[in-house]
């Protein structure tokens, strides 16, 4: 096995797992692309209280935003306990099972929808618990397999998921609502039977120590290994939570990981409603839009992982900064033009999107970096943690939406949501420049914890 991968195999597990970790984003995300044609669906139908009778996939603004607030409780409530089974008997296990509830879920969704509210909520609500298992998953990827040197990279293969689950699914979805023959349930179906063999082939492949894996050499071994010290080699999964919530360096990390991910969410949730209502694309074009605009910026996310990784004429909390400023400051910016662009130039903003998303595609070199470094052996728990902000991000957005948004036609209420999240961003940047450094923490070089240590600081 080693002869057959070489010295690569780490690429094999980051490879495997970023794709694992695509199903379950692209899982959850369907329904944001399908509400459009759902609602012209007539195989199911309600009476509305004229008398009419409308699709009974056909959900109003409320009922969509409980729909996608049930995936940001459930995954809020699932991100500790997630974390902590990860911490405690690693990633392998659970998930494996996170990824095949994700799965079943998905297929079930068609045959919920048009019934009981509560149920469809419920269901929707599994997938919050199945999606809080993504970020525990990097952290434990990324501390256990990448090594220092490649940091930056591992974080931008990894973190790049919710861009590629958007295209894959933006694309799948769109041409699937636009048949006849097929129709948006197909979406539903073909997610969850490809994301099953994923899992599967993730759970065949993975193993939590590289150590004790037959097809890791000796001479990848010392490279995952090397500059890491013993604390984090030998990770004794005793966590100092205390000391990690506290850590003015962790939670200003948070706080920038809150803002660039509420901008992101926003637009994946909300990009195919404003192109449809506001400027004007019908649905095929958006699904096609919205695809071409996030894959824009791929190629921008390894190339700044790269230069991250590999400038050595520019000290490390420099790039960090930079990097940082480009991802949460410049997003900002972008934000506030894009809200402002008229409809009538709809072209023009759906570019401006594009480059609000390769500013975002610096956030490896910034906010992920400084924590993982920071972190180092506990970089798990940080990136665990940053899950909980996206989770609530899926909360806020909605919220926010729902609070100027009451014709989702108008241009001037979006705005409203586009200036309040660009606020943040600069508070964020701000913040980072006081507080960020790429030193590891005094607590990552105790190897060990007493009974009392552990009560009182772990």
């Amino acid at each position: 096995m080693t002869r057959l991968w070489g010295n690569y195999f780490r690429i094999i597990i980051v490879v495997t797992s970023f794709l694992c970790l695509v199903s379950i984003c692209s899982n959850h995300s369907i329904i944001n692309l399908t509400f459009i044609c759902m609602k012209e669906d007539f195989s199911l139908t309600t009476a509305t209280e004229n008398g009419t009778l409308k699709s009974a996939y056909d959900f109003n603004q409320n009922q969509k935003t409980y729909i996608n607030w049930a995936v940001g409780f459930g995954t809020i409530l699932g991100t500790f306990p997630m974390n902590y089974l990860f911490v405690r008997i690693g990633a392998r296990i659970p998930f494996f099972s996170a990824g095949i509830l994700s799965a079943i879920a998905t297929g079930l969704t068609p045959f919920v929808a048009g019934q009981s509210m509560w149920i469809f909520v419920t269901l929707r609500f599994l997938q919050g618990i199945s999606y809080s298992a993504d970020f525990a998953a990097i952290g434990m990827v990324i501390s256990k397999w990448a090594p220092l040197n490649e940091t930056a990279i591992f974080i931008a293969i990894l973190t790049s998921f919710t861009s590629i689950s958007s295209i894959i699914t933006s694309g799948v979805s769109g041409v699937l609502c636009a048949s006849s023959t097929f129709g948006w349930k197909w979406s539903f179906y073909l997610h969850a039977v490809s994301g099953s063999i994923l899992f599967v082939t993730w759970f065949l492949l993975y193993k939590d120590d590289p150590t004790l894996h037959k097809s890791v050499s000796s001479k990848e071994l010392l490279k995952i290994q090397k500059n890491k010290s013993e604390a984090h080699i030998k990770d004794n999964k005793i966590v100092p939570y205390l000391k990690i919530f506290t850590s003015p360096v962790i939670l200003t990390v948070w706080f920038c990981a809150f803002t660039e991910l509420s901008t992101f969410i926003l637009i994946s949730q909300y990009a195919p409603a404003y192109f449809r209502e506001v400027l004007g694309f019908d649905i095929v074009t958006i699904g096609l839009l919205n695809g071409i605009m996030t894959a824009i910026h791929i190629p921008f996310r390894f190339v700044c992982a790269f230069l991250s990784d590999k400038i050595s004429f520019i000290s490390e909390i420099t790039k960090i900064h930079i990097f940082n400023t480009l991802a949460v400051g410049c997003v900002g910016i972008s934000f506030i033009v894009f809200g402002f662009i008229p409809a009538k130039h709809n072209i023009t903003a759906v570019v401006c999107l594009a480059i609000l998303e390769c500013f975002m595609s610096f956030n490896s070199g910034g906010f992920y970096k400084c924590g993982t470094l920071h972190a180092r052996q506990f970089s798990s728990t940080v990136i665990s943690a940053i899950q909980f902000s996206k989770c609530v991000a899926l909360i806020t957005g909605p919220a926010l939406v729902n609070l100027f948004v009451s014709d989702e036609s108008n241009q001037s209420q979006w705005s409203h949501v586009f200036m309040t999240l660009a606020a943040t961003t600069f508070v964020a940047n701000i913040l980072s420049f006081v507080y960020f450094m790429d030193q590891p923490a005094e607590w990552t070089k105790e190897e060990n914890c007493s009974k009392k240590e552990q009560d009182v600081n772990c």
